[in-house]
């Protein structure tokens, strides 16, 4: 995963958490909208996201367009609305594939043996050493542009962490006492994995991925903006960016708006996800009184 653009988030996040009373319940509601966005957004939606009507086009915000319009005179907020059913959709299938990429991986790697961990780790080494969005953004160009050809490459690219973190917690599990009890009883090994170690190794695991719902929704709509991912006139946040950055100057409302929903989800999930890491580490919760 892009460890450069998950910590930078996070330590935004771990500092506003810190100086902002009750922050989480500010961040978790965001989250929450967001879900509710993708779920019902384009029902509630006053427009047809995608229907140009050039006579209304570079409207500033009103009682009739709250948003504004786009230069094909395209309601930006129904198309907000949308982009969320675009890019939250999308940004989770990213990380519910990486994960299981990853998880797999580690564990394989964990209980595999000296020579199988060995070879795995450096793979995952070879991952971690290239940036996730580096690679994502040649994949996406070699697959063709499109939005799902920038899931199949990030989905490809951002499980090395992933695999990383399962590895570790499974070794740290794996010997422990009651799995050694297990062993003793007969537990068959496939039982032993998905019933004692995996559940109880993996269960921090969702920390990790609330943080990087953020960063996988910044790169997908990051390679949306360039051109590699969702394609105007596409209502995903970056392509909708990317569509109006020549009218920033004169219609700012319509590159204001996706890109500053796409600021606050990023930062909500970034911020829910540190709370939750603060909530499942005691060391941390004792140094933030």
């Amino acid at each position: 995963m892009s460890a450069t653009t998950t910590g930078i988030a996070t330590g935004v996040a771990a500092r506003i958490r810190h100086r902002v009373p009750f922050v989480e319940g500010a961040a978790l509601a965001v989250a929450v909208v967001v879900v509710a966005m993708a779920a019902v957004g384009p029902l509630v939606a006053p427009h047809d996201p995608y229907a140009v009507n050039l006579t209304d086009a570079l409207l500033p915000p009103s009682a009739e367009h709250w948003f504004g319009t786009d230069a094909n005179g395209r309601d930006v907020l129904s198309r907000v609305l949308h982009g969320a059913r675009v890019t939250l959709p999308a940004t989770l299938v990213v990380i519910a594939a990486s994960t299981v990429i990853g998880v797999l991986i580690g564990t394989v790697a964990a209980l595999g043996g000296k020579v199988v961990d060995e070879v795995l780790m450096r793979i995952t080494d070879i991952g971690l050493s290239l940036p996730a969005i580096i690679l994502a953004l040649g994949l996406s160009a070699a697959l063709g542009p499109g939005l799902s050809s920038a899931v199949i490459a990030l989905s490809v690219t951002w499980w090395p962490g992933y695999a990383r973190l399962a590895r570790t917690l499974v070794r740290e599990v794996k010997d422990a006492e009651y799995v050694d009890a297990a062993r003793v009883l007969g537990v068959p090994q496939g039982r032993l994995i998905f019933r004692h170690i995996l559940p109880n190794a993996l269960n921090t695991l969702y920390v990790q991925t609330t943080v990087d719902v953020g960063a996988v929704m910044l790169v997908i709509s990051g390679l949306s903006f360039i051109g590699v991912g969702a394609q105007v006139p596409s209502a995903e946040w970056g392509a909708m960016i990317a569509g109006e950055a020549n009218n920033l100057t004169n219609a700012w409302w319509a590159v204001a708006f996706p890109g500053l929903a796409l600021l606050l989800t990023a930062l909500a999930f970034n911020l829910v996800g540190d709370w939750l890491r603060v909530r499942n580490d005691p060391t941390i919760r004792r140094e933030a009184r």
